[in-house]
């Protein structure tokens, strides 16, 4: 069950956290994982961590919003499984306050990532998923994509609700063809970068299960929507959230 051998997937984003887990399971399960990152040291130290255990991973360093790198990388690659997972501003610092203090500039990085690297990626492997009759689409979101949240992330959440709606358009499309497309809307992570024990033990609290999420929280229900076991799953918007109510 799960079993994915045989199966080539690229997990974006994936140099750490979230998406080292996601493309560990992957890996795990049997699949040729290339691990994606705009940073090349964090997208091979990601891989080689996959290798050490035994698993297939090759890093892929590359821009999720730049075009003609995604083309130039996945065109030709025949990529069964797609996660996208690079969110946040991508390469930029995420700017966080109210809209309206806001210059249109700020909402530049989180929208390319988000929105444009997610249709980048998937336009880049959709035809061929279409003509091999197999593919899996699988979309990183956030519950900031589903509910109003008054922490001065409206761009980000506007990203990553289009990245929803996106999926769903693209189940639709291709479901007869043999490619699923479905997202998951994630709580409160744990994050790499933030070594405030406080902080974190703070955000802990509000979430039911007590905790954060983690990589290995979301790796799992990857696997499940990457196998054939989940082939009459498309369309929907799954959430990962410790308990967390988001409607």
């Amino acid at each position: 069950m799960f079993d994915l051998k045989g199966r080539r997937a690229i997990v974006t984003g994936a140099g750490q956290g979230i998406g080292a887990g996601i493309a560990r399971h992957l890996a795990q399960q049997g699949a040729r994982v290339w691990v994606n990152d705009v940073s090349a040291e964090k997208a091979e130290r990601s891989a080689a961590a996959i290798r050490s255990a035994g698993a297939d991973a090759l890093a892929k360093p590359f821009d999720v919003t730049d075009r003609a790198a995604v083309v130039d990388a996945l065109s030709d690659a025949e990529i069964d499984i797609v996660v996208n997972n690079a969110g946040n501003a991508g390469a930029h610092d995420m700017q966080v306050g109210p809209f309206r203090e806001m210059d249109p500039s700020q909402w530049a990085a989180p929208i390319d990532v988000n929105l444009h690297g997610v249709m980048n990626t998937t336009h880049a492997v959709l035809s061929g998923m279409c003509e091999r009759g197999f593919g899996r689409l699988i979309t990183i979101a956030s519950g900031a994509g589903v509910i109003g949240l008054p922490i001065g992330v409206a761009p980000y959440g506007a990203a990553k609700a289009a990245g929803i709606s996106f999926m769903r358009h693209m189940a639709a499309e291709n479901a007869a063809l043999g490619v699923t497309a479905n997202s998951l809307a994630l709580g409160l992570m744990e994050m790499t970068e933030v070594h405030d024990n406080a902080l974190v033990e703070r955000l802990a609290r509000s979430i039911p299960v007590g905790r954060l999420g983690t990589g290995d929280d979301v790796g799992p229900a990857c696997v499940w929507l990457a196998s054939d076991e989940a082939a009459w799953v498309t369309g929907q918007t799954i959430h990962i959230n410790g308990g967390n109510v988001t409607t």
